[in-house]
């Protein structure tokens, strides 16, 4: 739980720091970046959360691979090199995301289908959405997934909008469960 509020309070000073100097969308950007970096080459965030290895050549290793990068960016990662914090990254980044998406009254979902959607299908959906949300909006990431059988479940935020066969069928399963008790 600790992780969580520490993470957050990054991701807010981040967002305020990326609005006073107008640097938002890079810092959406290349913090995206630095997140599929990391996850991606777990030998370098192995590394760089080894005590072993000292701050310094943390430091220089992260200047160095990340050199193209804003100077607030490569300093923040640094900082979470020196404060052993470099396991939080993802989070921050995710909770920074968070809330240049709300800023900008974006929302974020997962999508599940049995085939992948075409773009007008997302579009027609992120208009209804959007709407429904009260946002200017929304981004589907598309995931198949041949168990939901037909239909749709798409996930915003903690909420589950489950049009599915595979939901409808289990909700039928348990009217007809509870029916006979």
């Amino acid at each position: 739980m600790r992780e969580a509020v520490v993470s957050k309070r990054y991701a807010e000073a981040l967002f305020e720091l990326g609005e006073e100097k107008q640097l938002l969308d890079t810092f959406v950007e290349q913090f995206r970046l630095m997140k599929d970096i990391l996850t991606e080459h777990e030998q370098l965030f192995t590394i760089l959360k080894h005590p072993q290895v000292s701050v310094n050549k943390k430091q220089t290793m992260v200047q160095e691979i990340f050199k193209d990068f804003h100077k607030y960016v490569i300093h923040t990662i640094q900082l979470l090199v020196a404060r052993q914090r470099i396991d939080l990254a993802p989070a921050i980044v995710d909770h920074m995301n968070e809330l240049v998406n709300d800023a900008k009254g974006i929302a974020e979902a997962t999508v599940y289908s049995v085939r992948p959607l075409t773009d007008e299908e997302q579009d027609v959906l992120a208009k209804k959405f959007a709407k429904q949300l009260h946002k200017n909006s929304v981004t589907f990431n598309n995931i198949v997934d041949p168990e939901i059988l037909g239909g749709l479940r798409i996930r915003i935020g903690n909420t589950i909008y489950d049009g599915s066969v595979r939901g409808k069928l289990s909700r039928l399963e348990r009217t007809i469960a509870t029916a006979n008790k």
